[in-house]
């Protein structure tokens, strides 16, 4: 699929069976408002915007100082990203919206993180950014992939429950287990039309975070 084939308006996949040659998830997505985004696989090239979005996102928005207030270390966090972790964008006509990474890329249960931009939050971007990874990880044979949220942040845990997230570690930054081996895995990777509905998510877009020591997350809007 090429990037002038793709277009952002006037398409729904929610009818598509899929084919043989497909990737692992539909990379086609239509919000809870309509907006058509094109989630893909991140490239060096996006490092920029990407810095440029987190740049968007409040200190209330973010979690264990994730992403960096400082413009030169927020770049570098970007950059290890991408360099170290499988990275998913949610893509519209101008912007970068969404990201989701799961690091280190060869680890059995690596750690997942996942932003959205604040103007965008409510719509099911985030949540759809985590079935993408989801779908991903099981592809590439994972064994789990697990995550950190603050528990004061129970819009995020919730959704994190309905995407399959369990609680294994209680401590003020709870940490949540996603099993890659049972049927949940399977059924993300189904055609459109053969996927549940999308669970309606309580606020959270904003994120899972890859901190310093890996990837955490803080979201409030999925």
């Amino acid at each position: 699929m090429t990037e002038s084939s793709t277009g952002y308006n006037g398409w729904n996949s929610s009818q598509c069976r899929g084919t043989e040659y497909c990737q692992a998830r539909c990379p086609r997505f239509v919000d809870k408002e309509g907006a058509s985004w094109r989630l893909r696989s991140a490239r060096e090239a996006d490092a920029d915007r990407l810095a440029d979005m987190y740049a968007d996102i409040s200190t209330a928005d973010r979690a264990q100082g994730l992403p960096p207030v400082d413009a030169h270390r927020r770049q570098e966090w970007v950059e290890t990203l991408l360099e170290e972790g499988h990275n998913i964008v949610a893509e519209g006509p101008d912007q970068l919206v969404g990201h989701v990474a799961y690091t280190p890329v060869e680890a059995d249960q690596p750690e997942v993180a996942v932003f959205v931009h604040p103007e965008f939050h409510n719509r099911g971007i985030g949540t759809e950014l985590c079935n993408r990874i989801v779908a991903a990880a099981a592809d590439a044979g994972r064994e789990a992939l697990e995550l950190y949220v603050e528990r004061r942040n129970r819009a995020a845990i919730a959704v994190y429950r309905r995407l399959g997230f369990e609680v294994v570690d209680g401590g003020h930054d709870m940490r949540m287990v996603r099993r890659l081996d049972d049927s949940v895995a399977t059924s993300v990777r189904a055609p459109p039309a053969e996927q549940s509905p999308r669970a309606e998510p309580v606020g959270v877009d904003s994120s899972s975070q890859p901190a310093q020591r890996s990837v955490h997350s803080s979201d409030r809007s999925l």
